[in-house]
């Protein structure tokens, strides 16, 4: 089965970030943020994504990968 990954922890890792750097600079709520980076989520939230991808300097298209489970 596929799932929609978001690479948030590589995305951290290649640039040295901690997540509770990323989580204070973009005033998102630790917890929420974890769900993320676990894939655990239904919808995602584009305001979010839009945060993400400035912090990052990267697409939507970098940020997200279909996986097979």
């Amino acid at each position: 089965m596929e799932y929609l990954h978001i690479r948030i922890i590589e995305l951290l890792q290649e640039q040295g970030i901690s997540k509770t750097k990323i989580c204070r600079d973009l005033d998102f709520q630790r917890r929420n943020f974890n769900r993320y980076c676990r894939d655990d989520f239904q919808r995602v939230d584009a305001n979010m994504i839009i945060k993400l991808c400035h912090y990052f300097h990267c697409t939507v298209g970098d940020l997200f990968e279909i996986r097979n489970s």
